[in-house]
């Protein structure tokens, strides 16, 4: 008996030395250089990687490199092939409805992330409050689920990028796994939590770049597709061929899609799941109070496009191109283990573009895979320092002590993940599968962990009850109504659009339930939010080479807001709640039910008017993520260059002379500034 077809039998369009080439190449480029970046804001801006540094970047993030961190964070290898997929199974639809279904919960966490800045402005973790507020028992079921949501989106990442770079290069998938993170490993323990922001920035202008690339071959240049009435054609036909079932007449160009909705409310459950991770809370940690709120809602806005526009692209191209001798599977049609593989996107663009397609796809995915680890690494590396060993084997460990312990985690934690996903792709679970099923297991903490800094009144039952109850009921539900509609209990039938539905949406809604009856059944609580202020302070770097006594008092500064501060984080709240509020139904309701609930199938000049939207949003986008971090910083780099050239002491005097001119030195004597004008000619000189 013959084999089912896999993507084992497709020709591979690079040869292993360009995937080989890529992951060890480019991957050394960004640890090197973020190395030699390390090294130069050591000499020239006095950036020493004392603890502080490492994980929280000193609390002084602006807003531009914060919405980049955002993208680039949302941004892993699921982003650019469960939504090509989505859409090629689906149609547009399927891109919809993945951007959408994971965009609203930036805007909603952006709430929550502005409440950690402003009660706790000392702490280098979200698990920190948790700990201060639950004592031991809640702290370490959030640990627990935080370490989950970890391990699962490292494994995907890994899981993932391996595939794509096995599917076009022929190389072994193990040794993609392994060799994926080294890079990441070199430049986090180089440079903390800044050169992942950093490398995250370079890498969002880098996917930016390929997918406009993208939607310029397949709508204008491409001799297969070349214009939009051209898609429309090849996606008509193929709607004969395939007709999607429950979609609008078969069609692929129609919002009305049971399929593509339902999956939306699985990935809108799950990744709300996704929440729990607290490295979007290191990122708002890391952030310059005023940068917050509209860093998270920039980055937001700006990661929809990512999947919308890419999946526009490629996923409507694969979908377009299947039937044609170009396209590598051809004369089959693509398995479901192929398309739970992610494979339509790097199909797609190697028939339309050869092996130029296939490296572009292979950079793309790459640049994805490491961001994305890079800010999972650094955020298991807070939690393990801080909420582990500084809490529970060392209270007392220094800074330097925290910094050699985090450089430990880097390293143990990205060897146990390559042990994990090498396991995985042993088996036929995909992306697709990872990333729709997590939710069953983390979304029951989604309401606790919010709770913790939004709601006084949760109690301590509520934490270690509530998640823990919330993920047994879901599992239960998740696997009982795969065995009632299915028939049986395996990868396939769980991965089923029903039981996926009701899994996910049983574990985010059971965890607030429970939570509630947990709180009044056992006695609210009335918890000071003032404890967060006075037990979570800053680390001693004291023993960490290069650290001045300046940098230590400005570093105690940070435990505590000014009154001016304070004032706009109240009101960045107020904000948010009515922007999340206001853009979540634009993007949930107003925009795509009208469509869904007509059964509107795209006429001709409506599909050119969605390709357009596609592009102006993707510029739009693209522009704004590469322009405001170099537009905010254009100060700082501009000095950086004349400190660079200029040597420390006559930087040291343009400082101080531009702070005479502001009234805030007096008789321009450097050596007689009092506290509050040595830190000003401090934070000048950065």
């Amino acid at each position: 008996m013959s084999s089912p077809p896999s993507a084992s039998d497709v020709a591979s369009a690079l040869p292993q030395g360009a995937g080989y080439g890529i992951l060890i190449g480019v991957g050394a480029a960004f640890a090197f250089g973020m190395w030699g970046l390390s090294i130069l804001l050591a000499k020239f801006q006095n950036e020493v990687q004392g603890s502080e540094m490492f994980m929280t970047a000193k609390r002084s993030i602006n807003t531009g490199l914060v919405a980049s961190a955002v993208v680039s964070g949302w941004t892993i290898a699921a982003t650019l092939l469960t939504s090509t997929a989505w859409c090629y199974e689906f149609g547009v639809s399927g891109a919809y409805f993945y951007g959408a279904g994971a965009t609203v919960q930036i805007f909603v966490f952006s709430v929550s992330a502005i409440e950690l800045k402003r009660k706790a402005p000392g702490a280098h973790t979200f698990l920190e409050v948790s700990r201060v507020r639950y004592g031991k028992t809640g702290h370490i079921v959030q640990v627990f689920y935080s370490t989950a949501i970890e391990i699962i989106n490292c494994v995907n990442i890994l899981v993932g990028g391996s595939a794509v770079f096995t599917a076009l290069t022929g190389m072994n998938d193990i040794a993609a796994v392994w060799l994926l993170p080294i890079g990441v490993v070199i430049y986090t323990l180089t440079g903390g939590i800044k050169a992942t922001i950093l490398t995250d920035y370079v890498h969002t202008i880098v996917i930016y770049v390929m997918i406009l690339s993208g939607l310029f071959v397949v709508y204008s240049r491409s001799s297969l597709i070349g214009s939009p009435d051209a898609m429309y054609e090849l996606l008509k036909s193929a709607a004969q061929r395939a007709p999607v079932s429950g979609n609008a007449q078969g069609e692929y160009l129609t919002m009305s899609s049971q399929s593509g909705v339902l999956l939306g409310v699985v990935f809108w459950c799950a990744v709300f799941g996704s929440t729990v991770d607290v490295q979007l809370f290191q990122k708002a940690i890391a952030a310059n109070p005023a940068a917050t709120l509209p860093g998270y809602m920039i980055g937001g806005l700006a990661w929809f496009t990512v999947p919308f526009c890419l999946a526009t692209t490629f996923g409507l191209a694969a979908r377009a191109l299947e039937n044609t001798p170009a396209f590598p599977t051809y004369p089959r049609q693509m398995t479901e283990v192929e398309i739970s593989q992610g494979l339509p996107l790097p199909y797609a663009a190697q028939a339309l573009m050869g092996t130029g397609g296939a490296g572009f796809v292979l950079l793309m995915t790459f640049m994805a895979c490491t961001s994305g680890f890079s800010a999972d690494v650094v955020a298991v590396a807070s939690v393990y320092t801080y909420d582990v060993y500084g809490t529970y084997i060392n209270p007392k460990a220094t800074g330097g002590k925290l910094v050699r312990m985090s450089h430990f985690a880097v390293i143990v934690w990205t060897v146990c993940i390559a042990i994990i996903a090498t396991g995985i792709t042993r088996t036929t679970i995909g992306v697709n599968y990872l990333v729709t099923c997590m939710g069953v297991f983390i979304c029951s903490m989604v309401f606790p962990m919010y709770s913790t800094v939004l709601w006084k009144r949760q109690n301590k039952a509520a934490i270690a009850v509530a998640p823990i109850a919330g993920s047994i009921t879901a599992i239960a539900c998740w696997l009982g109504s795969a065995r009632a509609l299915e028939g049986n209990v395996t990868v396939s039938s769980t991965s089923q659009t029903l039981p996926l539905v009701v899994g996910n949406a049983t574990s985010l809604i059971s965890g607030a339930v429970y939570s509630v009856i947990c709180t009044y059944l056992f006695g609210k609580d009335d918890f000071d939010w003032e404890r967060f202020k006075t037990e979570i302070t800053v680390s001693d770097d004291s023993d960490v080479k290069g650290v001045t006594e300046e940098q230590l008092r400005q570093q105690e500064k940070t435990e505590h807001l000014s009154p001016e501060e304070d004032r706009f984080l109240r009101r960045g709240k107020k904000q948010g709640i009515l922007m999340a509020a206001v853009l979540c139904a634009i993007f949930v309701i107003l925009f795509p039910l009208p469509m869904y609930g007509t059964r509107y199938v795209f006429s001709r000049p409506f599909f050119r008017f969605w390709t357009v939207m596609t592009f102006v949003l993707g510029w739009v986008a693209a522009l704004t993520i590469t322009i405001m971090p170099l537009w905010q910083g254009r100060h700082s780099m501009m000095r950086f260059w004349k400190y660079a050239i200029g040597g420390r002491g006559k930087a040291l005097e343009a400082a101080a002379r531009q702070a005479s001119l502001s009234g805030e030195m007096n008789e321009g004597n450097v050596e007689e500034v009092n506290e509050k004008q040595e830190a000003k000619i401090q934070r000048y000189l950065r």
